[in-house]
């Protein structure tokens, strides 16, 4: 039993839903958003929303029809919303530009960082240390962060680097000193 599957997707009214066979289409206020199905789950549109259901009761249906019970729900609310990811850096020199379409990184490396922006994703650099990421993808936004956090991951000792504005990081006590 899938029980992320099972519960309907309420669609606000602003966001249009199409759905042809085995195509799901979404439309908001943010953008278009389309994705193709298995063809072990089904949906339907009525009322306002979407449920979802299943072909067979095996362990991979069910799989399916949760996964794709969740991507149709991230299609409405980022067609609606939108969705954001905040990176914070902390280092001694290191910051981050928006030059173009590439977010432009010093992070104490002897070179800068180049990191290109996909499209249908805008990225922001506040105070040059707070590097704001958002789309209507979560997928991407989440891959755009991930990959700019790769860069540098925060180290525990001094909590130098990228990390996600939400993470915590647990430090660690550095060597002391051993007298005799």
């Amino acid at each position: 039993m899938s029980r992320i599957g099972n519960k309907a997707i309420e669609v606000p009214e602003k966001v249009k839903v199409t759905i042809e066979g085995n195509e799901v289409k979404v439309e908001g206020p943010k953008g278009n958003l389309s994705y193709t199905m298995s063809d072990r789950v089904s949906a339907k549109f009525e009322d306002g929303q979407i449920t979802v259901g299943r072909k067979a009761e095996t362990k991979k249906d069910k799989a399916f029809h949760g996964l794709t019970r969740s991507l149709i729900q991230n299609m409405v609310t980022g067609t609606n919303e939108g969705f954001k990811k905040t990176l914070i850096i902390t280092g001694v020199g290191f910051r981050a530009a928006v030059k173009g379409n590439e977010v432009n990184l010093a992070l104490g490396f002897s070179h800068p960082i180049n990191h290109p922006i996909p499209e249908g994703i805008s990225v922001k650099v506040e105070e040059t240390t707070k590097i704001i990421i958002e789309g209507i993808d979560k997928q991407k936004v989440g891959a755009v962060a991930a990959d700019i956090r790769s860069y540098y991951p925060p180290e525990p000792y001094k909590g130098k680097g990228v990390r996600y504005d939400d993470e915590v990081i647990r430090r660690k006590e550095g060597k002391t000193a051993q007298g005799k």
